[in-house]
């Protein structure tokens, strides 16, 4: 298995991973339907704080995360924000997610970051598991919050 960072050169691995992600998620609508065009993704994928990592098996993307650098106001440092993160079903429980996360972490280093924070839904407990292996578990609410007033964005409690 081999680990690589996702750059602007990387269109068609990026467009595999979305289907990684609408196939582990069972979310076609949200990765699949409405893709941004190429100039979106390789603007997103040239941003030093955008980690897009794909785990390949014979250049098959089998497994991948986003991440997001969040710069901090109150210190001089970052904060890394790990947004999606799976892998195939036929990969699982191989070590793919780990060395994912393990593989972000000089990543996130380097940018400045003192932290990698994941969010896991309840009930998500292989997730849970791999979570609670490599990190300390701060229980917390998250709120979506629709940006237009007419928005009916539903409230999540995780």
């Amino acid at each position: 298995m081999d680990i690589i960072r996702l750059k602007k050169e990387h269109l068609a691995q990026m467009r595999a991973l979305l289907s990684v992600f609408a196939e582990a998620f069972e979310d076609e609508a949200a990765y699949l339907s409405s893709q941004p065009d190429d100039d979106y993704l390789t603007d997103l994928l040239d941003q030093p704080g955008f980690f897009a990592l794909a785990a390949t098996i014979e250049d098959a993307v089998v497994g991948g995360l986003v991440a997001y650098e969040l710069r901090k106001f109150e210190q001089k440092r970052s904060e890394v924000y790990i947004y999606d993160l799976a892998v195939l079903e036929s990969h699982r429980r191989r070590g793919v997610a780990t060395a994912l996360i393990e593989y972000l972490k000089p990543l996130a280093r380097n940018r400045g970051a003192w932290v990698i924070f994941v969010q896991a839904d309840h009930g998500d407990d292989p997730a849970i598991s791999l979570y609670t292996k490599l990190g300390v578990r701060e229980d917390v609410l998250h709120f979506d919050i629709g940006v237009d007033s007419s928005s009916n964005m539903p409230t999540t409690t995780i």
